[in-house]
């Protein structure tokens, strides 16, 4: 019942943040100009742009099926790890700064009967290849497009590189180094005693538990080297076609002056750029970075357009699937807990 509480307060919070996001924005627009730039689209790109994003959740689930199946769990298939991927997509959507996402995921793989250890090495070794992929792509973008950047979105990007790169560190050095890591264990536990937290014990074995499975993870690294090469090249391919949705947006209105490349590039920017604002799925600071950073692509008149066009492939219609993958699966799990609870009365 908590967890069912949480959920449907974080869903009202989140569909509260899109109609506040799209009032700001649209309130000075000419809405009925909007929806007939969206009606007067080029559906075969739109299609194109839809089919990239399921590309994109697809390879996350190639990747999860990768790490799965080294970490014991053989008979795992990739429609299996495509729910996982829906089911971490949608939960990360709704909930502050994604922190739903994961632990969902590892809750469904536990139904599943994947190990804990298991869950969180797939997990921990596709968090490490997104960050590095996601960051490095941005800063190196930002070499050659760095004068989109303007006004407040300079410092929205310094933050969410700062953000990430010390979430990446922070990550690589809990995988990789048991010394420094239990340093910052070590730390976090004196800080506990100083501000006399409650449960300080529990809290304490709980940092412990969690340092196990980061060494854990860096077993399975260096004893598969080549897997983690083979996930960073498909994290590499997910992200370049996740990136180049704008660019199939931009061609569904009628442009084809700005290249695929310069796309790739501004999309980069600007994920860097909200991703680190703790807001579910980014609502507000997606819309007007987006706005911001891709005002002199589109012009004034179809800039409004383009926005909701983007984020309605890339993220509103995906919530929308993904939340009818999670609703299956309860229904399902609710079953298999019926029939599980009937045998057991039987016997």
């Amino acid at each position: 019942m908590k967890k069912t509480k949480k959920i449907i307060f974080n869903l009202i919070f989140f569909i509260a943040l899109i109609v506040i996001t799209f009032y700001v924005i649209l309130k000075d627009q000419n809405v009925l100009g909007i929806f007939n730039l969206m009606l007067n689209s080029n559906k075969a790109f739109i299609l194109i742009a839809i089919l990239c994003m399921f590309i994109y959740l697809t390879l996350e689930g190639v990747n999860l099926l990768r790490t799965l199946r080294i970490s014991g769990n053989k008979d795992i298939k990739l429609a299996s790890a495509l729910k996982y991927a829906f089911i971490g997509f949608f939960f990360s959507a709704i909930t502050p700064a994604a922190s739903g996402g994961q632990p969902m995921q590892i809750y469904y793989m536990h139904r599943d009967r994947i190990s804990a250890s298991g869950a969180t090495l797939a997990l921990l070794m596709n968090l490490c290849s997104f960050q590095i992929i996601t960051i490095s792509m941005a800063l190196f973008s930002l070499i050659f497009l760095g004068r989109y950047i303007q006004g407040g979105m300079i410092a929205l990007f310094v933050i969410g590189i700062a953000l990430n790169s010390t979430a990446l560190g922070l990550l690589i050095i809990g995988i990789f180094s048991r010394r420094i890591s239990k340093w910052f264990v070590n730390f976090a536990i004196k800080v506990l005693k100083k501000f006399k937290v409650k449960n300080i014990e529990a809290k304490i074995e709980k940092l412990n538990n969690e340092l196990n499975k980061y060494q854990e993870t860096s077993k399975y690294i260096k004893q598969n080297k080549n897997v983690m090469w083979k996930m960073l090249l498909t994290t590499l391919v997910q992200i370049v076609i996740y990136y180049t949705i704008p660019y199939w947006v931009y061609r569904s209105i009628g442009f084809s002056n700005v290249n695929i490349i310069k796309m790739i590039g501004l999309q980069a920017i600007l994920y860097a750029t909200v991703s680190g604002i703790p807001l579910p799925g980014a609502v507000g600071v997606s819309e007007s970075g987006f706005m911001n950073i891709f005002k002199q692509i589109f012009t004034e008149e179809t800039i409004s357009g383009a926005m909701l066009i983007n984020r309605g492939v890339s993220f509103y219609l995906f919530v929308i699937i993904s939340g009818l993958v999670v609703i299956v699966n309860l229904f399902k799990s609710k079953k298999e807990d019926n029939v599980l609870q009937d045998k057991i009365q039987t016997d």
